[in-house]
């Protein structure tokens, strides 16, 4: 039975995608059947990658190029961004019209392995165990390396060179463009050839006047950035955003580029770096001389701000490392780092913080409330200890908006945090917000609520 089906699903899958949605819903189904069934998939999709290598003309190349993008890219590309990307041609100055496949042409020469979603137009592939198979080490190789070129290789190209900076509603005849803006640095990372390396320096010597770094500011700042004709994101902030150190070091090196220069928000490549956990890039940054580590930006926010916000234990301790940073330095809403990693759950950032004796534990937000409190108030049980071992924090002051730290750990349901408190001699287990409500009423409004 085994065998009957294998014979069956090395014919569906070599079927022509042309023949339409039935023939897709048929080779799914039959992947599906087989993949219960104890069938070797290996040897099925060994097979027919062995059929889809043996086409003639450049067929061949064609379908394993397929199935790279598809099984490698940061997010599934549509049908009309995959025909660009495989019309690029890497060490070329432009796209060739010529190159652009029809669509049917693409999905036949992989043998209908990958599929386009009618509803959204992405490409998928035919069944997960497939994306599991093409990811292992030397089935695809240089895949990376390969993405990260082509990126890299559109962006450079002159009809993208052409396109103006602010002007993003120009991006019809080049579909491929917003992935390789948002895209080509991951790839670039995981595998940077020295020919990538080259087209970045190329890219990123220009960049602030590029289309590629409106896209990306859009993208990480979560705002339109067309609206503003002067972002001042640079080569810089993208290298740091990335995290490539060997791009970050050039740039430093070839560019003279101001290290603390902030865009539009005033966030600089140091808090980008920080924000994204790149301890390279960080550790870069903060060798150069005029590197101001402490320079917020326009919310207040500076880099150990931030990676203690994110979470980012390694900057934070290369940050802490520094003598010229106020650790304590809140942001304009009056949060500091410590307020906001115990806000995010971050029980490392938290740990290192209170090892500082220029950090105040007992620091009020602009509503009042502690880290303590937000602490209790997201049952972070770990965290409680941490501050509550401290003899300069007052676990019974109260919030503005919310209570004590035990009313809003009882009015959440984390008993575990309640007991913690309740294990004080200095918590009033009894006092009442400003509307009366008690830590006993939240429990018991807690519990009628399960009910």
């Amino acid at each position: 039975m085994i065998d009957i089906l294998l014979r069956f699903l090395l014919v569906a899958l070599n079927i022509d995608a042309i023949l339409g949605e039935t023939s897709v819903a048929r080779r799914k189904e039959m992947l599906q059947k087989v993949a219960t069934t104890g069938v070797d998939l290996d040897n099925v999709y060994d097979q027919t990658l062995r059929r889809i290598k043996e086409q003639k003309g450049d067929r061949s190349r064609l379908g394993m190029e397929v199935l790279m993008w598809v099984s490698h890219t940061e997010r599934p590309l549509r049908i009309d961004e995959l025909c660009h990307a495989l019309a690029a041609e890497i060490r070329t100055t432009d796209l060739n019209p010529e190159n652009i496949r029809r669509q049917d042409t693409v999905l036949r020469s992989c043998f209908g392995l990958a599929v386009v979603d009618k509803e959204t137009s992405q490409v998928r592939l035919i069944h997960y165990t497939l994306q599991e198979y093409l990811s292992r080490p030397g089935v695809l190789p240089d895949a990376h390396r390969t993405l990260g070129e082509t990126c890299l290789t559109y962006l450079n190209y002159d009809q993208v060179k052409r396109l103006l900076a602010d002007n993003v509603s120009t991006l019809a005849g080049v579909p491929f463009l917003e992935y390789s803006s948002l895209h080509w640095g991951r790839h670039a990372k995981i595998e940077l050839s020295d020919h990538a390396k080259s087209l970045a320096l190329d890219l990123l010597s220009r960049y602030d006047s590029h289309i590629a770094s409106t896209l990306l500011v859009d993208e990480i700042q979560g705002y339109l950035s067309s609206q503003h004709t002067h972002h001042l994101f640079t080569g810089l902030h993208c290298a740091s955003y990335f995290g490539i150190d060997e791009m970050v070091a050039a740039l430093i090196e070839a560019q003279g580029s101001d290290i603390n220069q902030g865009d539009c928000r005033g966030v600089t490549p140091l808090i980008l770096a920080a924000q994204e956990g790149n301890q390279g890039a960080v550790g870069l940054l903060l060798a150069q001389d005029g590197i101001n580590p402490d320079k917020p930006d326009n919310s207040g926010g500076t880099p150990l701000w931030w990676a203690s916000y994110k979470g980012n234990e390694g900057v934070v301790r290369l940050l802490l490392a520094r003598d010229d940073i106020n650790p304590d330095k809140p942001d304009n809403d009056r949060g500091a780092p410590l307020w906001w990693a115990a806000f995010n759950g971050h029980e490392g950032v938290v740990r290192l913080l209170l090892a500082r004796g220029d950090v105040n534990p007992d620091r009020l937000d602009r509503f009042g409330g502690t880290a303590l409190w937000v602490a209790s108030s997201r049952g972070c049980e770990g965290m409680v200890r941490l501050l509550l071992a401290r003899d300069d924090v007052n676990p019974d002051r109260p919030h503005e908006l919310g209570g004590t730290p035990l009313l809003s750990a009882s009015r959440n349901g984390h008993e575990g945090v309640v007991r913690l408190l309740l294990a004080r001699d200095d918590v009033n287990p009894d006092k009442p917000d400003s509307a009366g409500g008690t830590p006993l009423w939240a429990l018991l409004t807690m519990s009628m609520r399960g009910r």
